[in-house]
């Protein structure tokens, strides 16, 4: 199934898309209006709701009349992976970026996260803003101590990520959490695709374009640390809770490493697809002078 958040008629929803069309969950439950992380929470009677909603008579909303949110609007935690691409590795070689032993962990604040179709703004403090087109999971069990054997199942599903970046200020911390956590640069969606539908998360093709020219081209198996492996590492630490998103890396091919780099600029539009999981697509603009 293909989970989503949206907002029709100015009001926050969630839903389920069946054939071009929104089945709204929001009231699926008497009494009580659900979010996607209430969902999440329900664990497989959550799924089960859902896929009755799918088949069922209820109003349907056509897609092309709402305004996609990201599918968890505010995850509890939102952590990306560096380094964990072979094709990356070898293209930030010159910079002397080893092989990790080890995942490299960073967290990206939960206030960047957006819309799959929303705007990303060029920062007022730099021009280094990079793309990464990654696979994200969404976790739907609260877990900890999770074997890699086990983990797969405690995701919820999948959604395409762009992680972007701003290498400057990336660099001014050894955390990087600076450079990923600018206001609206979280994009990801467009909907949470159920892992049901994906399979082997470790077969999917990622690419990305940038005003139309294709910039990144690579595969989930060139992981150094599978999906499976990368909840079992970060379970060790913390716990784990529905709606959480994990973003597990991206193949060569993001505009500072090119020669000579190449940042994004206003106007241009980033777009990246991963196989199964779906399409997001990004213009870049100048920040605004205010906070919407």
């Amino acid at each position: 199934m293909k989970l989503l958040s949206f907002e029709h008629d100015g009001r926050p929803r969630i839903g389920v898309l069946h054939r071009g069309t929104i089945v709204d969950m929001t009231e699926a439950v008497p009494g009580r209006k659900l979010g996607m992380i209430d969902l999440l929470k329900m664990g497989e009677a959550g799924i089960a709701l859902a896929a009755r909603a799918e088949t069922g008579d209820a109003p349907r909303i056509p897609l092309e009349a709402v305004r996609l949110l990201a599918p968890v609007p505010r995850p509890g935690k939102y952590l990306g992976v560096g380094g964990n691409f072979e094709s990356h590795l070898q293209e930030a070689a010159h910079l002397g970026l080893k092989r990790p032993q080890h995942p490299i962990w960073f967290n990206k604040q939960t206030t960047c996260v957006t819309g799959p179709f929303e705007p990303i703004h060029l920062p007022r403090v730099s021009t280094q803003l990079d793309y990464e087109c990654e696979l994200g999971i969404v976790i739907g069990r609260r877990c900890r101590h999770v074997a890699a054997e086990d983990a797969l199942d405690v995701i919820a599903g999948y959604v395409v990520c762009n992680d972007v970046s701003v290498r400057d200020w990336q660099l001014r911390s050894p955390t990087a959490t600076l450079g990923k956590s600018f206001d609206t640069h979280g994009p990801f969606g467009p909907y949470l695709v159920t892992r049901d539908e994906i399979g082997d998360p470790q077969t999917l093709r990622i690419r990305s374009w940038v005003n139309g020219e294709l910039r990144q081209e690579g595969s989930t198996d060139e992981m150094l640390f599978s999906c499976a492996q990368l909840i079992a590492d970060l379970s060790q630490v913390c716990t784990l809770e529905p709606g959480d998103v994990l973003a597990t890396g991206s193949p060569r091919g993001c505009g500072g490493l090119r020669q000579p780099p190449v940042y994004l600029r206003a106007g241009d539009v980033v777009r990246m697809e991963i196989t199964n999981v779906g399409v997001i697509e990004n213009t870049v603009i100048d920040e605004p002078d205010r906070i919407a």
